[in-house]
């Protein structure tokens, strides 16, 4: 295959688990987040006031910015991204948990198209 035929577009999946110590403190930073940012309209920053300060993992999401992982890799633009974030429960010592373990997502995730990157 020629570089002319080699898509130019690069799925790159992240799974991540991560802890929280301080559900306050994550909270409080993303509301903070939600305050200072200019471009949300008022009419939604009562919405995601209410949406981090009830759960969690919204707030986490709220702070969570795709574009951090790839806007410091030269010759690389971001063009579509999506997350999602749940509280889970979780047990590291689990063999459910190993890290090469099929999550149960969409058998369609595969299907080479770039259809539904992100």
């Amino acid at each position: 295959m020629s570089a002319e035929e080699t898509s130019r577009f690069v799925r790159v999946r992240v799974d991540l688990v991560v802890e929280v110590h301080d559900p306050d403190g994550l909270t409080e930073t993303a509301v903070g987040r939600i305050e200072d940012d200019p471009e949300l309209p008022d009419a939604e920053r009562g919405h995601a006031r209410s949406a981090v300060t009830e759960d969690t993992a919204e707030a986490l999401a709220y702070l969570v910015d795709p574009f951090d992982l790839v806007s410091g890799v030269p010759g690389v633009e971001l063009q579509q991204a999506s997350w999602s974030t749940e509280q889970i429960d979780y047990d590291p010592d689990s063999p459910e948990w190993g890290p090469y373990e099929d999550d149960g997502g969409d058998e369609n995730d595969d299907d080479g198209d770039g259809a539904g990157i992100g």
